[in-house]
Formats: C-alpha cells, structure tokens, sequence
C-alpha cells in the first residue's frame, strides 16, 4: 500500500521544473492526489511528482516543461515524473535562464541555472529576455527571408547567429551586421 505522502501546498509556486515523459505503468498503483481545475492530475511519492496533462509550459505562476519520449507517444495527454530536487525557484526580476538549441532537430528551449548540466558558458537571462531571445531563434530556425542579403549558406549562418545570441549580451542587429 502506497504511503500517502504530501509537500506543502505553496511548495510549487513560483517553481521552474523540467519534467520526463514515462509510460502510464509508473503510475500503476498510484494514489490520485490532486487534480486542477485544468485537469491536470498528480501523484506525489518521496521521490518526486507525477504529473498527467494535455498542457505543459507556463502554469499559473510557474514554468513545467515536459521532455518527450522518442519515439514520441502518440497521446496528447503525457505523463511526466520531476524529483522534488528539480523544482527551482522562478521570478521575474533574476537573471535565472539560458537558452539551449539543438541544431540536428532544429529546436530551442530554456533552462535554469541550479539545472546540473549548466555549464556556466551560456548568457543567464530574466524570463522576459531569454522569451525574447527564443522568439529570435525560432524566427532564424523556421524562416528564411531574414537570409536574402548574405552570400552564405543557411543553415552555416543559422547556426552562427543563434550560437552568438545565446553566448553573448550582442543583440540580433549586431550579430548581422558583424556578420
């Protein structure tokens, strides 16, 4: 029988978390407790939460992100398990984010500076600049009339202009006209 564990209430308010993808048997056995208005359900255990949900990103005052399985799972509705040691603290003022891209598939995402992996090389940014930032990115990803006046390819230029705007303060107009 599943002890019935729960944090506070206020523990995941104002929280940045990144959250894994499992298949539905890791909760098999779970007690439900909690669901949110939305839907979303939880499942607390020692040594984190689980989380079933159609939607994932900005939450009321924190920031969930989920990482997909791949082969992604054909079903909207995704489960995501968080230890309790990757809730980190969220506001608006710290410079509490960088931006990481991953050039083989073509995508952008943010992360927090407790997040282990950081390597201290990548610009720390406030929530509203690194939104910004991504925006640039996935303009330069997913356009390509930004491209029409250099002689370069594409996707060499891509890469050099977004490495640039995650590495340096340099804002994108620099970065061109650098180029």
């Amino acid at each position: 029988m599943q002890k019935n564990f729960r944090p506070h209430p206020n523990s995941f308010k104002n929280t940045f978390c990144v959250f894994h993808e499992v298949l539905p048997e890791a909760i098999e056995g779970l007690k439900k407790q909690f669901e949110s208005k939305a839907g979303s359900t939880y499942y607390y255990t020692e040594d984190g939460m689980y989380r079933v949900s159609n939607h994932w990103g900005r939450l009321a005052n924190s920031k969930w992100l989920l990482v997909a399985m791949e082969p992604e799972t054909p079903s909207k509705t995704k489960i995501g398990f968080a230890a309790w040691s990757e809730f980190h603290p969220d506001n608006a003022e710290e410079k509490l984010y960088y931006i990481e891209a991953d050039f083989d598939k073509n995508t952008v995402t943010y992360q927090h500076k407790n997040n282990p992996e950081y390597d201290k090389k990548a610009v720390l940014r406030t929530s509203f600049e690194t939104t910004k930032r991504i925006k640039q990115v996935r303009n330069l990803q997913q356009l390509t009339s930004w491209a029409k006046h250099f002689d370069e390819d594409i996707d060499v230029l891509r890469e050099q202009i977004i490495t640039k705007l995650i590495f340096t303060e340099k804002t994108l107009d620099e970065i061109k006209r650098e180029i």
